[in-house]
């Protein structure tokens, strides 16, 4: 019984010597149309990125006025889950709305 036990202590040992390492980090992008409404997009950033109005008002101004705008950097699986959460909100609402995501380098 100490056998097993000792070997299983050095399992322990060995799986807190693996490094941890920093998930790849993901930009979340909105893209501007001609359609979906501004307060729209102000409300979708402050609801899906719990942005407050102002900065919300910000992000909106720059997708509207170059085309794009980053809304935030995550790991993947939460920046594919808030893509989603826009796409579906703009479906609900018949806004044409798209929401990307690409690697933030």
């Amino acid at each position: 019984m100490g056998k097993k036990s000792d070997r299983y202590d050095l399992d322990i040992l060995e799986d807190q010597d693996e490094e941890l390492k920093e998930p790849e980090m993901y930009r979340v992008i909105l893209h501007n149309d001609h359609y979906t409404t501004m307060d729209f997009v102000v409300e979708v950033i402050m609801k899906v990125f719990h942005k407050p109005v102002i900065e919300a008002a910000r992000i909106m101004m720059d997708v509207h006025k170059r085309g794009r705008g980053m809304v935030g950097v995550y790991p993947f699986d939460i920046a594919e889950t808030k893509r989603s959460q826009v796409m579906q909100m703009a479906r609900e609402r018949e806004f044409p709305l798209k929401c990307t995501v690409e690697r933030a380098s």
